[in-house]
């Protein structure tokens, strides 16, 4: 009786194992998926913001598609001052370019234009002075004038003024003022920085606080006198 028992749990036994190998075979076996890459951890204090920031697109750019030289402040009659008034006070000298050559005016017309409106005032009112005078004394524009009629209207304006304290007259400000601006305008510009290249070096207007005593060589210098031998 044990016996047969025995055998009967071993049948069924092996029975159920079929079926369970069976069922296994019919079910399909799912694809492998690859682990996930690992991420740093974050956000970390040299990580924060990056992700938002895109990085704009280079590209090239033609400089005469951006500096514009068109004149857009000053009405055409000051724009004609201001380019007189430049060529009286900066003309091209030893191969450099003069200030309307460098296009001085048209930087100032544009500097002027993003300016305060005090320093507005100032040159409006300034070449519009210098325009009046012109056709007062000389019944023609200041746009007319030859270099000694023009030199007439300038000259007494005209001040030696330091760094920062320019002369408090209104139309001397305005006169020192621009004359300043029209030499820094033509000194910083393409053209002059071109010519540098070619042209000798500018002389300066003055000679160093402590000047070089050898600056004229040996002969220049001046020897002690030699006592005479008593015979």
């Amino acid at each position: 009786m044990r016996r047969r028992d025995f055998v009967k749990a071993i049948v069924a036994a092996s029975a159920s194992a079929k079926t369970m190998l069976g069922q296994q075979a019919a079910t399909p076996v799912a694809p492998s998926v690859p682990p996930a890459t690992p991420t740093a951890p974050g956000p970390v204090p040299w990580m924060r913001g990056l992700m938002e920031v895109k990085p704009l697109p280079i590209a090239s750019v033609v400089p005469d598609a951006v500096a514009q030289t068109n004149a857009y402040f000053f009405t055409e009659q000051q724009l004609a001052t201001l380019r007189h008034l430049s060529e009286i006070l900066l003309p091209p000298l030893r191969g450099y370019p003069g200030a309307n050559e460098a296009g001085a005016p048209e930087f100032i017309d544009f500097l002027i234009g993003v300016s305060p409106m005090d320093r507005q005032q100032m040159y409006q009112t300034g070449l519009d002075r210098l325009d009046a005078e012109s056709k007062q004394h000389f019944g023609t524009a200041f746009s007319a004038l030859n270099k000694m009629q023009a030199d007439q209207l300038l000259r007494p304006w005209m001040r030696t003024w330091m760094t920062d304290h320019p002369p408090t007259e209104p139309h001397a400000h305005f006169i020192n003022i621009a004359h300043s601006d029209i030499r820094t305008a033509t000194i910083n510009s393409e053209a002059w920085s071109k010519a540098r290249n070619k042209a000798p070096d500018m002389d300066l207007y003055w000679f160093p606080v402590d000047p070089d005593i050898h600056r004229g060589g040996p002969a220049s210098i001046r020897r002690p006198a030699q006592k005479k031998r008593q015979s």
